[in-house]
């Protein structure tokens, strides 16, 4: 048999050489036309016209099959840059909170009684974790504002924070009545759960959610009592990793992070028109599930656009009827005004993404 000739050899090599390259290409022409698919020209217009309303900066974020399809900056922003997110907080802790459900250490029928008696002592001893995680505990709050988030200070420790909603907050409506959307129902369930899990809040979240779901650059810390309902810093990159996890059903990266029964669990409406008796403003219309706004619902009446808008402007949503996480992160107050302007943004979106069948 005659030996291979160094030019056959350079033939071989340069057939697959030529199938490499073909392969890239095609591979190169396919994710153009992902690209392409949608065109959001009216969005960058939009986007552009609002600069001088948000601020010293903002960031518009698309996630779509899989990944990020479209992100727009505004001044200073990117998609790495750390702000405080207010109440987009409360998504967090309810998913949080569920977790706990999910391994059985929790239910949402348990009396927050069971975990601290001093509720009972005061005549709350029937408020649940699912009042809670609803706003529905009937003890007296205050309105959100900026003024009630600046001056939140005073206690030590969430422990000491709880323990004044139980021995000196009024009741004004029986458990699972009345909606008053404020910290307290939230942060009681950010208390029990580092009852039941033996460790401070940050610990439990950064263990269970944030580090699961890669959000590096989010934290609840603070020098005074962790805010469970409105104390992070995130990012937009993080937060959009959270809402890919919500829209993906408990799933991120292939890995699941909470069950599909909690998330949807999460999405149930547990408020009417009648029993909503002090919303905000940016929320009017809409109805609430565990730690986040039911914003649209199908004619069943099930959850299809899902958000959690904080006051320092931004606002996450999930659209599960087009199977895409919106993401509008800003640092500046967010008025009742931008809500129409929210609205414009997604409007532009479903024109580009329709509804599954």
């Amino acid at each position: 048999m005659q030996g291979i000739t160094k030019s056959e050899i350079m033939s071989v090599k340069f057939q697959h050489f030529c199938v490499k390259v073909s392969l890239g290409l095609i591979f190169l022409s396919i994710l153009q036309v992902s690209q392409a698919q949608y065109n959001f020209t009216g969005l960058d217009q939009l986007v552009d016209a609002s600069k001088k309303d948000l601020g010293g900066g903002a960031m518009v974020m698309l996630y779509k099959d899989g990944k990020v399809v479209y992100q727009k900056a505004v001044g200073e922003f990117t998609a790495k840059t750390q702000a405080p997110i207010a109440s987009c907080s409360k998504w967090l802790t309810a998913a949080l909170v569920m977790s706990f459900v999910d391994q059985g250490k929790l239910s949402l029928d348990d009396k927050v009684a069971k975990f601290i008696p001093l509720f009972a002592k005061y005549s709350k001893g029937y408020i649940t974790i699912r009042d809670c995680l609803s706003h529905m505990t009937g003890i007296e709050s205050e309105p959100v504002s900026l003024k009630s988030v600046v001056e939140r200070k005073g206690f030590a420790n969430l422990e000491e924070e709880v323990n004044d909603f139980a021995s000196k907050k009024e009741i004004q409506s029986n458990p699972g009545l009345e909606f008053r959307y404020s910290s307290v129902g939230l942060n009681i369930a950010g208390r029990i759960i580092e009852i039941v899990g033996r460790r401070g809040f940050e610990q439990l979240m950064q263990e269970r959610i944030t580090r699961p779901l890669m959000m590096r650059n989010t934290s609840f810390s603070s020098f005074d009592a962790v805010n469970p309902s409105g104390g992070a810093l995130s990012t937009p990159n993080d937060y959009m990793n959270f809402l890919s996890m919500i829209l993906n059903k408990g799933m991120f990266n292939g890995k699941r992070v909470l069950s599909e029964a909690s998330i949807e669990a999460m999405h149930v409406l547990r408020t009417n028109s009648s029993t909503i008796k002090y919303a905000p403003k940016v929320a009017a219309g809409f109805n609430y599930g565990f730690g986040e706004w039911i914003q649209e619902t199908d004619e069943n009446g099930k959850a299809t656009v899902v958000s959690c808008p904080g006051l320092f402007g931004t606002w996450p949503l999930v659209d599960m009827s087009r199977d895409y996480a919106l993401l509008i992160f800003t640092n500046s107050l967010l008025k009742e005004t931008k809500r129409e302007w929210y609205g414009q943004i997604k409007e532009i979106i479903d024109q580009q993404i329709p509804k599954k069948r």
